[in-house]
């Protein structure tokens, strides 16, 4: 394991390094990831290693690299933004990057993970996300790691040549259930 930071069953998490930025970059590039991101236009190796400067740097976000503990290979980001210390609330993000990594549950282990870090370690009160209506993968992770739909935003973004629903879910302290020690 190369610089883990915080353990899962299957997965860790470890800091991003700027030498992701190639990885991000095929990620965010990939046809059937990009239709439930917000990326509109490609994305290169310089523009995602500013990202990474961006984030790491950033004093209201936390974001990891999602690495398979077995193999050791990085497989997405997770990550929480626009954190409010005060108001103890954030905004939760992740994607899986590999499309051959999808429905084996690395998404629900991965928001499990963000929440425990949230709750657990920087005692959150509140964690929100917006998810687009198609991403049914994406809202079944959450809707087991707890999240709750709360609203729908019509027609908030326009994807593959429709206009789609956003939905907004959200968990609270008081929801969320820590993983058995």
């Amino acid at each position: 394991m190369q610089t883990p930071f915080f353990l899962g069953p299957r997965l860790y998490f470890r800091p991003l390094e700027r030498e992701d930025a190639p990885r991000l970059a095929a990620f965010v590039n990939h046809p059937d990831v990009r239709r439930n991101l917000l990326v509109h236009r490609p994305m290169n190796t310089a523009q995602e290693v500013a990202f990474v400067d961006t984030l790491t740097s950033s004093p209201k976000d936390v974001m990891f690299a999602i690495v398979l503990r077995d193999g050791d290979r990085m497989i997405g980001t997770s990550g929480l933004h626009d954190l409010d210390f005060r108001s103890r609330r954030a905004t939760f993000g992740m994607l899986i990057g590999e499309p051959s990594e999808w429905r084996k549950g690395y998404g629900t282990e991965a928001t499990r993970m963000t929440l425990e870090y949230g709750f657990g370690t920087l005692n959150l009160e509140r964690v929100q996300l917006e998810v687009l209506e198609h991403n049914t993968a994406g809202i079944r992770a959450y809707e087991k790691a707890g999240f709750q739909r709360e609203g729908v935003l019509r027609r908030h973004h326009y994807v593959d040549g429709a206009y789609v629903d956003t939905w907004v879910m959200g968990i609270l302290r008081s929801e969320w259930r820590p993983a058995p020690a």
